[in-house]
C-alpha cells in the first residue's frame, strides 16, 4: 500500500537484500578489515553481536566477493544438532558422499581440505552460523577439524558466527583450548544515531526515495524503540510508513512510529 502512496518502486526495508547494497556502518566496514586478517591467517574467527545486528549479512558481503577459483566457503547454519549431524552437512556442502561413522566423516572432510589446499589450489573457509547454539562437544569437533599439526600453515578458515553469548561461553575452561585458538574476534555493534539518518536515507535510495520520508523526530523514535539493531529497524520503519500512508501523510512522523509499535512488539 504505502509504495505507491510514497512512490516507491519497492519495499525499502525488506529483510533480503543483495550484499552490494548493504549499509556500509563504521562496524561494517571494520568487520571488513577483520576478516581479511582472517583469510589471510587462515585460522578461527569469532564474529558475535545481538540479534539482529547484520552480523551474518555483513560477513556474507565479505564472502560473496571473494575470487571463487582461490576461495572455497561452506556455509553451515545447522548448529543445533549432535556431531554427525555437523560433520555430515559439512560433507553435503563439500559435495562428499555420507559416510555412516563419525570417524569416517571426519577423515573424508579432512582429506577434502587437504585436496583443495593443495591439488585444486582454493582455501576452504568453514562458516558456521548461529554458532551460540553449538554443544560443546560439537565446539571441540569443529576446533580439531581446523588442527594440522603436521603442516606448517593451517588449512582450514572456521568462521563462527552466533549472538553474544557465544563470547562468555568461550571463556569457560573447557573452550580453553578452542579460545586459545581464536586469532580474531570481533563484536559486531548496533547503528549509532548518526548512522541510523544514513541508514534510513541509504533504503530509501535503493527503492528510488526521491525525498526524506521519516521526520528527525520519527528517526528519534525509532532509534530508541530499537536500539540501533538493524533488523529491529527494517520491521518498525516498514511499519511506520505504513501507518503514515494510512493518514495520507507525505513524511512520517513520531506519531506513526508509535502508532507502529503494536504491530512490531
Amino acid at each position: 500500500m504505502y509504495r505507491k502512496h510514497f512512490a516507491l518502486t519497492r519495499h525499502p526495508f525488506g529483510q533480503e537484500i543483495a550484499p552490494d547494497d548493504l549499509f556500509p556502518s563504521a562496524s561494517s566496514r571494520e568487520l571488513d578489515v577483520r576478516l581479511a586478517h582472517l583469510l589471510d591467517l587462515r585460522g578461527i574467527g569469532l564474529v558475535t553481536g545481538d540479534s539482529g545486528s547484520g552480523k551474518t549479512c555483513a560477513a556474507r558481503r565479505v564472502l560473496t566477493q571473494l575470487h571463487t577459483g582461490l576461495y572455497r566457503v561452506l556455509y553451515v547454519s545447522l548448529s543445533t544438532g549432535n556431531v554427525m549431524d555437523l560433520f555430515k552437512t559439512i560433507s553435503w556442502e563439500m559435495g562428499l558422499s555420507v559416510e555412516r561413522s563419525r570417524a569416517a566423516l571426519y577423515r573424508q572432510i579432512k582429506s577434502e581440505v587437504s585436496r583443495l589446499c593443495a591439488d585444486a589450489r582454493t582455501r576452504p573457509i568453514l562458516v558456521v552460523d548461529e554458532a551460540h547454539h553449538l554443544r560443546p562437544d560439537v565446539l571441540e569437533d569443529l576446533r580439531l577439524l581446523t588442527n594440522y599439526q603436521m603442516d606448517a600453515e593451517p588449512r582450514l578458515c572456521l568462521l563462527l558466527l552466533g549472538q553474544t553469548e557465544l563470547r562468555r561461553r568461550l571463556t569457560m575452561a573447557v573452550h580453553e583450548a578452542l579460545a586459545q585458538r581464536i586469532v580474531v574476534r570481533y563484536h559486531m555493534a548496533a547503528l549509532t544515531r548518526e548512522e541510523l539518518t544514513g541508514y534510513l536515507a541509504h533504503r530509501l535510495r535503493l527503492a528510488s526515495a526521491e525525498v526524506p520520508l521519516f521526520d528527525p523526530s520519527a528517526e528519534e523514535a525509532i532509534y530508541q524503540a530499537t536500539g540501533g539493531l538493524p533488523r529491529k529497524i527494517n520491521l518498525l520503519a516498514h511499519h511506520t510508513l505504513l501507518a503514515a500512508a494510512l493518514t495520507r501523510a507525505k513524511l512520517a512522523t513520531a506519531d506513526h512510529v508509535q502508532a507502529a509499535l503494536p504491530e512490531v512488539a
